[in-house]
């Protein structure tokens, strides 16, 4: 039977389990959605910006761990896919485009809508199908959904507008595609070296991230049999939580003082599944030796002793049955302890009785996290709130979190709601977002609306660009107001105008009754926390030029206020009452 390019597409896409294709549907995509509209297997979820969804697309790739679909048409629709694929590559995602394209006797001549799709393309897709004519589907399609699935990469399939609707004249090349990853164990003569240096080692570190997903467990006994801390990345967080094992917590910028000196006071660093960019927060002189699936990672962020390219879980596997170390005991309890006493620090910081006004942000992140059900799915978006989901955020049991963790796009948190919340309407997903993000993706609130997706979403409003702020005065900036202050609606007002419910929260008293509401709430539902703009966050270590540029900010601040500057005296008021208990 003869198929159109559209619908031989579709077939390839619900072969790879897809069905769902999020999207702004345009002109040269019109043929794609006839084609799914009368097609049961699909559901076309229509949103208000493409970025969004390609957003929505990498957290339905990274829940399932499939494939993630998102599609504009020609010129500009394509190319408002570009940032949340962008997020998607630097995650790890597996997401496909489609883009429509003018009509193939138009090329070169400016046409309208007319871009070189394959130029802007280049750098985030690790492959594209240009269909240029109905021969080339199934074959190049295949191919494109092929890499995405198994090398969890972007791809792109283009469908110029005078192919999009073709008969396709053969399904020669069409095959059964591979649904199941590889695994990989290295060869013997790097674990012998592995496992040699293991034994030999006296405070041993596992330092583990995203890809460690699949071996938990095999990490754990590892852990046990060395006696060694396991600390973690920040997308590793829904993997390792501190009430399991000898999990220590997360180095870097705002990790905690046991996660930084377990990487940092090691002798012998265990690198799983991690490509951690930040080399300060990794110690020269160490033994250290990385397993990663890809080979590019190893050796990238720290000079590597022994590189092990291979899954986490079939490694250690083979690692564990070998080791006869028990390692220090003396160093994983003195970091347990140091553990505990951030957390009742972290604790302290989110208590209900502190009652002052802006209130604290870790208060809602805290309360949220003790009432949110075991299989709550978070959204994180980028800026402060990143910081109080790391601090305040336990993801025990099935609870999930995703982001834009590598790419640090500000806006992400929603739409990644919206992803989860597509794939499965019953589950609790919260947003966790700041204003500035909020801001920039809030129009699609309505998209959650539309569906009768229950999603929770809580604006950190501060009024501000918070972490930039903080970014600044570490580099011994002043304040700028012109360009951190933000002029918000009432969130709340807002998602009942849109159609879903909401609340705005100014006292300690309303946090617990706004978070049970918005669970019970059969709506979308907006928490508008009002925070104050003065909350910092340390690094677990604190260097002497980063405590320098804080004190120039600040002597700086100081002389603009003496100046009469009303903004800045509130700001310094804000700081003083946000940072003393």
């Amino acid at each position: 039977m003869k198929k159109s390019v559209c619908e031989s597409l579709l077939d390839l896409l619900a072969d790879a389990g897809v069905s769902q294709i999020w999207g702004v549907t345009g002109d040269a995509l019109n043929p794609l959605l006839e084609a799914i509209r009368v097609d049961d297997r699909f559901r076309w979820i229509g949103v208000r910006h493409e970025e969004h969804a390609a957003y929505a697309a990498y957290a339905q790739s990274e829940i399932t761990g499939g494939l993630g679909v998102c599609a504009g048409t020609a010129g500009p629709g394509a190319l408002h896919l570009i940032n949340g694929l962008y997020n998607a590559k630097k995650e790890g995602g597996g997401v496909v485009a489609i883009t429509g394209q003018v009509p193939r006797g138009q090329r070169g001549s400016e046409f309208h809508k007319e871009i070189d799709l394959s130029k802007m393309f280049d750098d985030i897709c690790d492959y594209q199908a240009v269909i240029n004519s109905p021969a080339q589907m199934p074959r190049i399609a295949e191919i494109a959904i092929q890499r995405a699935l198994l090398d969890r990469v972007v791809t792109r399939i283009e469908l110029p507008f005078d192919v999009i609707g073709a008969e396709v004249p053969s399904q020669h090349f069409l095959h059964p595609l591979i649904q199941e990853q590889s695994t990989v164990v290295p060869p013997k003569a790097a674990l012998d070296s592995a496992v040699e240096i293991l034994n030999a080692g006296k405070r041993i570190t596992l330092f583990c991230g995203i890809g460690c997903r699949e071996a938990k467990e095999e990490v754990f006994a590892l852990a046990k049999k060395l006696n060694a801390p396991i600390a973690h990345t920040l997308r590793a967080k829904d993997i390792f939580d501190y009430a399991e094992g000898n999990i220590v917590g997360m180095t870097g910028l705002i990790g905690n003082p046991a996660g930084y000196h377990a990487v940092w006071d090691s002798d012998v660093l265990l690198m799983l599944g991690t490509d951690f960019p930040y080399d300060e927060f990794i110690p020269d002189g160490h033994k250290i030796i990385q397993v990663d699936k890809r080979m590019q990672n190893i050796g990238r962020r720290a000079p590597v002793n022994v590189g092990l390219v291979g899954t986490v879980k079939e490694t250690l596997a083979a690692i564990t049955p070998r080791i006869d170390n028990q390692g220090s005991e003396k160093f994983t309890s003195e970091l347990i302890h140091m553990r505990d006493k951030w957390l009742k620090h972290m604790d302290k910081q989110a208590d209900l009785s502190r009652t002052d006004e802006p209130l604290h942000p870790q208060l809602f992140t805290k309360a949220i996290s003790d009432r949110a059900s075991d299989d709550a799915f978070f959204a994180i978006d980028v800026g402060e709130c990143t910081i109080w989901a790391a601090h305040h955020l336990r993801l025990h049991g099935g609870r999930r979190m995703a982001g834009s963790f590598n790419h640090g796009s500000l806006g992400a948190g929603l739409p990644v709601a919206l992803g989860a919340a597509g794939l499965n309407p019953s589950r609790q997903v919260w947003a966790l977002c700041g204003d500035g993000g909020f801001g920039m993706s809030m129009n699609d609130f309505v998209t959650a609306v539309r569906f009768n997706w229950p999603i929770k979403v809580i604006v950190f409003n501060n009024s501000s660009f918070g972490f930039v702020k903080m970014e600044m005065e570490v580099s011994g900036l002043p304040a700028y107001p012109d360009a951190t202050s933000l002029l918000n609606p009432d969130f709340a007002d807002y998602a009942r105008a849109c159609g879903g419910d909401g609340v705005r929260v100014e006292h300690a008293g309303d946090i617990v009754p706004a978070i049970e509401q918005a669970i019970a709430s059969e709506k979308p539902f907006i928490i508008d926390a009002v925070v104050s703009s003065g909350e910092l966050s340390m690094p677990p270590n604190i260097k002497i030029e980063q405590a320098w540029g804080f004190g120039v900010s600040k002597l700086k601040d100081g002389i603009l206020a003496a100046k009469g500057d009303h903004d800045i005296w509130q700001a310094w008021r804000d700081e003083f009452k946000a940072n003393i208990f």
